[in-house]
């Protein structure tokens, strides 16, 4: 069965990203290996406003984003010292599309808690530290979010090595600042949290640590700060703790430390991988009744795949209804000995990509709350180092089991044109500023300058007003082309992909984020395949 999207739909959904999109922490990769889209990640259920800023400073939505109170069923381990990259994305589940607007410029910074369980701590409350930040490089004249779309959405840090081994949340943070003069202000921060099991013989244990939300608060400098004043006040006042560091005080007495990891880890006979869900291989039958069980069995975990993927996509749950496909194509022409392929992996390798080098931290004071005491303290110590230009999944599998009752899942992905703009520049003149808005000779741009503010606080950059497309952040007031162009704007080649999109679809086959929520919403349709009835295909929409 195939399932067609209304142009009124397609034309909401686009609109709907229109309004919405920003940036979203979405992968990562631990000494340059891709842990995979959404693996190990907390983020938004939502797909609609993954991408949107936080919109309360003070809620629980700061720890890890929202829904990211609540873990996910893996936990990606690394070692002491190793270096972890993050990726950030406008469009969640199409890499191509760039990791955030160009006017979105900021900060960045990464926190780490140590918790007792990755999985079902919420990360709320005190514990948490910093082992990385940047805000503005004077000598280089660029934002760290500057140098994030110089770097195809990707962060690296060091992993401290002298802290305690065990389960951590990693949070990486991006802060824009293009609002932070208004008034009121609005800053905008993008974070989430990676759930990792960190292997280290380190007993250090930060004693300068802070809690979130509350590390931050409304009016604090780095906070209002004003990009687009001429000169800006610099040094750029880095919101938050200092940076943990070699020096930094922290408890060193004997402790009990987590040498293994127990939690999160990937079911042995796990054959397809889909963010954090695991196809499980079905059990070997022989037998008319048992063919007709491993079936239904199959299609039970496609249904559970699609229903569970996160905002990057659902491409592989494609990949399982493939094999159900085959295993009830086997019982229908007689075939009861399976399943086929047994035990075969299914995971696509992930496609190699070029990463930067971990930074040394830009040293600071800080500026945390007065409830979280901040000293100062050099960046950490951890040399930085290249990660590998390139990865591969390696699964491993063993034996699995079945389930029973008949439902068939059939689900029809198809594309959708793409209407956002696919890269921005990252060319940006470096802005000197003035500080306070009290004292500042310039203020946000206009439209008069060629950016036009949406309703939601963002901007179209100049950058896409030059390619005469609409932004997906505003509308140019001289763009001589809608969205709706037929004319698609040129496809940006990532480095994470290994073939070139399409019009209207991303590197996963899907029309981008409007097609990941056709694919969800057809996971919802389902069609009852009863042997009883002689193969015949039951409605149950």
């Amino acid at each position: 069965m195939h399932f067609s999207t209304p142009n009124a739909l397609v034309l909401a959904l686009a609109a709907s990203h229109a309004a919405h999109a920003h940036t979203l922490f979405t992968n990562f990769f631990v000494d340059g290996v891709g842990q995979g889209d959404g693996t190990c990640v907390r983020m938004p259920k939502d797909p609609s406003t993954a991408t949107a800023p936080i919109a309360d400073i003070s809620s629980t939505d700061m720890v890890c984003g929202r829904d990211g109170t609540t873990g996910v069923a893996r936990v990606c381990s690394a070692n002491a010292g190793s270096t972890l990259t993050f990726e950030y994305r406008d469009w969640p589940d199409d890499a191509s599309r760039g990791a955030i607007d160009i006017s979105h410029k900021g900060p960045c910074a990464v926190y780490l808690k140590k918790v007792g369980s990755a999985v079902s701590d919420s990360g709320t409350g005190d514990g948490w530290f910093k082992i990385w930040e940047e805000g503005y490089d004077e000598s280089a004249g660029k934002w760290c979010t500057e140098k994030l779309i110089d770097n195809n959405g990707h962060l690296s840090v060091n992993l401290p090595s002298d802290v305690a081994g065990g389960y951590y949340l990693v949070r990486p943070e991006v802060l824009a600042l293009h609002q932070a003069d208004k008034t009121p202000s609005d800053p905008q921060f993008y974070v989430g949290c990676a759930q990792v099991f960190l292997k280290s013989a380190g007993t250090a244990t930060p004693s300068n640590t802070v809690s979130i939300p509350g590390y931050v608060a409304e009016g604090q400098p780095g906070l209002k700060f004003n990009i687009w004043a001429t000169p800006m006040a610099l040094p750029y006042p880095m919101p938050g703790p200092a940076v943990y560091g070699s020096t930094t005080k922290r408890d060193l007495s004997a402790r009990t430390v987590q040498t293994s990891q127990s939690e999160g880890l990937k079911p042995a006979n796990c054959v397809l991988e889909n963010a954090n869900w695991c196809g499980t291989e079905i059990a070997q039958y022989s037998g008319e009744s048992a063919c007709w069980s491993a079936s239904t069995a199959c299609w039970d975990q496609a249904t559970t795949c699609y229903s569970t993927a996160p905002p990057t996509g659902s491409k592989n749950c494609k990949i399982w209804e493939d094999k159900c496909t085959a295993i009830q194509n086997q019982c229908g022409a007689g075939n009861f000995n399976g399943p086929p392929n047994y035990m075969k992996i299914l995971t696509p390798a992930v496609a190699s990509v070029s990463l930067p080098a971990a930074s040394p931290a830009q040293v600071g004071n800080g500026d945390a709350v007065a409830s979280a005491p901040a000293s100062s303290a050099p960046a950490s110590s951890a040399p930085a180092s290249s990660a590998p230009a390139s990865y591969a999944a390696a699964p491993s599998v063993q034996s699995s089991s079945a389930a029973a009752v008949s439902t068939k899942l059939a689900v029809s992905a198809s594309s959708t044109p793409a209407t956002a703009p696919s890269s921005t520049s990252a060319a940006a003149s470096s802005q000197a500023a003035a500080g306070s808005p009290a004292t500042s000779s310039a203020s946000s741009p206009s439209s008069a300058a060629g950016l036009n503010i949406s309703t939601d606080g963002s901007g179209s950059s100049p950058s896409y007003c030059a390619t005469g497309c609409d932004s997906t952040f505003g509308t140019c007031s001289s763009a001589p082309s809608s969205p709706t162009s037929s004319t698609p704007s040129p496809a940006v080649t990532s480095t994470a992909t290994t073939a070139t999109a399409t019009p209207g679809q991303n590197q996963n086959g899907y029309g981008g984020h409007r097609g990941w929520r056709r694919e969800r919403r057809a996971a919802k349709h389902l069609r009852v395949y009863r042997h009883d009835f002689g193969g015949k295909d039951l409605a149950a929409e």
